[in-house]
């Protein structure tokens, strides 16, 4: 309480924090949602010229595969920098990207590779984003707000999801390829300067420096593995991450190809795709909703391998064996609804477990080991699907026999079945993570940053004694 009674004018720190926070994350919705018209559009224009899964799953591939490989260094420097004008720098150079392949677009010069090659670019400056954000937050509001941050950053990921299918699908129903694609690229040029915009004019509060900050230092090079370090010294984030690791990899090769499937079964109508994309943004919506009132479960674990198991069961596979549109739209909504709350519980543990100030390098770090296996599923993916799943549940085909009453034989039925077994087997590494000690008690095992050490804990996190305090436990 106030020392006089009466509450600030300004509301005070975590007032203006949360002040912050919103503008930011009103800025970043409108840089979603031209990205992501723009992305849809691109999706619609080069499935037209190829009629391959391998090309969207390359183009996801080109994009993904820079943001994770440069993960480690962008985290270092982020800790370095100054993270507000790093996330300007980030959303400046992937919007410059829409604005090179515009007049090659116009002009008719685009190509599939010059996609490719800006989606490299657009994911190596994506790579200082992440960071930089997550750890912005940590400083901006307080720790007991962790949890529905986490919630309300899904909520405007998902809702630009809900608009920008549907969005870029009418207007490339109302203007044509041609025509359309421009004009969207132009909106996505004006939204990425708002989010320019609104970043100029925010404050956004340096951490304190910290003994494990202090420890850090060094060169670039130092730094750069001092994340990968720091959670290999803590068998319970090392465990997280493993989890997500496998997961990652078994829901990629999934969801890469969900667009190629929807398009194969639905005679390439962008209106379907975009309505499935967009009941998923929705779920992710109301997913996120649900995170930022409730704030997660009080053992954030259970919301990360819990949600894990649901969103495989009444995700991927719900899609794969759905039939049509509805059933699609439905596994689309719910495997988003769980999403917030996966991520969301995570991002919490690791908010209040790491110290603000090497967060940059920590989660950096900790994206690469999680994220790692995202480009080798995408890479794998569109050959799984165009040369071994959809040759082989066509009829007469090797898997046909088995699987075909559960999936059809026409187009598409092969990623389907691919879609089935992924989630199949995300469901698994959920509940079997639970198995795992270190994993299951991981908010018991460590201590919040801001804890105050018991004697002897701090030279045993120092030198990875995690197992020390469970002797003592």
């Amino acid at each position: 309480m106030h020392p006089t009674g009466a509450r600030p004018a300004d509301g005070g720190p975590a007032a203006r924090g949360m002040r912050t926070f919103f503008l930011v994350l009103v800025g970043q919705v409108f840089s979603l949602l031209g990205s992501g018209m723009t992305g849809f559009a691109l999706v619609i224009w080069a499935y037209l010229i190829t009629g391959q899964a391998t090309t969207l799953a390359l183009a996801a591939l080109f994009y993904f595969a820079p943001t994770v490989l440069f993960s480690p260094l962008a985290g270092t420097l982020v800790d370095r920098w100054d993270r507000r004008l790093t996330m300007m720098l980030s959303d400046l150079a992937q919007g410059l990207t829409t604005v090179v392949m515009l007049p090659l677009f116009v002009t008719g010069a685009l190509e599939i590779w010059h996609w490719y090659l800006a989606g490299a670019v657009a994911g190596t400056f994506a790579a200082f984003h992440f960071p930089a954000y997550s750890a912005a937050v940590t400083t901006m509001i307080p720790k007991a707000q962790y949890g529905r941050a986490s919630g309300l950053l899904s909520v405007a990921e998902s809702a630009s999801g809900i608009f920008a299918p549907v969005a870029a699908a009418a207007l490339l129903g109302l203007l044509g390829i041609q025509a359309g694609v421009p004009a969207i690229m132009l909106l996505d040029i004006g939204t990425f300067s708002v989010a320019i915009g609104i970043l100029l004019v925010v404050k956004i509060p340096k951490p304190p420096r910290t003994a494990a900050g202090r420890a850090a230092q060094g060169g670039l090079l130092k730094e750069s593995v001092f994340g990968f370090r720091y959670i290999a010294g803590r068998r319970s984030l090392l465990g997280l991450q493993l989890v997500f690791f496998a997961v990652n990899l078994i829901g990629t090769l999934g969801f890469t190809l969900v667009p190629p499937m929807v398009l194969a079964r639905a005679g390439n109508d962008a209106l379907v795709l975009g309505s499935v994309q967009s009941a998923g943004a929705i779920g992710g919506v109301v997913g996120g909703v649900a995170m930022s009132s409730w704030g997660g479960p009080k053992r954030r674990v259970h919301g990360v391998l819990g949600g894990m198991a649901l969103e495989g069961v009444f995700g991927l596979t719900l899609i794969g064996v759905g039939p049509g549109p509805a059933l699609w739209a439905a596994g689309s909504f719910l495997s988003a609804f769980f999403i917030p709350i996966i991520n969301g519980s995570n991002q919490a543990i690791w908010q209040a477990k790491v110290p603000p100030d090497i967060q940059g390098r920590v989660f950096a770090a900790r994206r690469l080991i999680a994220q790692i296996t995202i480009p080798i599923a995408m890479g794998i993916a569109g050959p799984l699907a165009d040369r071994v799943f959809e040759p082989g549940i066509r009829e007469g085909g090797s898997l046909s026999g088995a699987f075909g009453w559960l999936v059809g034989t026409g187009p598409g039925s092969g990623i389907a079945l691919m879609l089935v077994l992924c989630g199949i087997l995300g469901t698994a590494v959920g509940l079997s993570a639970y198995g795992v000690r270190a994993v299951r008690d991981a908010e018991a095992l460590l201590p919040d940053h801001d804890a105050a050490p018991a004697p002897g804990d701090a030279r045993a996190m120092q030198a990875g004694g995690e197992r020390r305090r469970k002797r003592k436990a």
